[in-house]
């Protein structure tokens, strides 16, 4: 398939974050696992070794451990969605302390948790392994891992072009000369 065909968009941050403060995109990890099936030793050792420590990390994170009989071990993350930024029904309250207008900042929480969800089998995996996948999986945005247009990337271009260290430096090693010393120079 052509690179015309896949899918693609600029790189850009979820809402700016990082800007002013990190906001960490997952918000629940959901763990199914069998208490006694073979396949769910690595889950188990995790949730009885690792996963305090994981939750002292991210403190953010709610995480959730569901035994189930017979299932296939698995990792259910589910990440915020941010539904834009509108506003908040809040008041100002001017120096005489009586409401004013709605509030001018806009609203940065989350309107929502059905947010993107993403399903990860951990069958017949070691504890380390599955501490490496949960890791990765706080560390993305819930964003699909898709091809990147372009590194750079402006809402408002400029028509003048990308600024780089050469922009106006002479493009001669002698430097420019006025006019008139470039006329003189060939009549001697």
């Amino acid at each position: 398939m052509t690179a015309r065909g896949t899918a693609s968009r600029f790189l850009t941050s979820v809402l700016h974050n990082g800007l002013g403060r990190y906001v960490q995109q997952l918000q629940r990890l959901s763990f199914s696992l069998s208490r006694d099936s073979p396949s769910s030793r690595g889950a188990r050792e995790f949730v009885e070794r690792e996963v305090v420590d994981f939750a002292r990390r991210n403190p953010g994170v709610v995480i959730y451990v569901n035994p189930r009989p017979c299932c296939v071990p698995r990792v259910v993350a589910e990440y915020r969605e941010w539904a834009g930024l509108g506003m908040e029904g809040g008041l100002n309250r001017g120096s005489s302390g009586s409401p004013s207008a709605q509030s001018p900042l806009p609203s940065t929480r989350p309107k929502s948790v059905n947010g993107a969800v993403r399903e990860e089998s951990i069958h017949c995996k070691s504890a380390e392994d599955i501490a490496t996948l949960v890791q990765k999986l706080a560390d993305q945005s819930g964003l699909d891992v898709i091809r990147i247009r372009k590194p750079f990337h402006t809402d408002s271009p400029s028509i003048q072009g990308q600024w780089h260290p050469f922009i106006n430096k002479p493009t001669a090693p002698g430097g420019l000369r006025p006019r008139e010393f470039q006329d003189a120079a060939p009549a001697q």
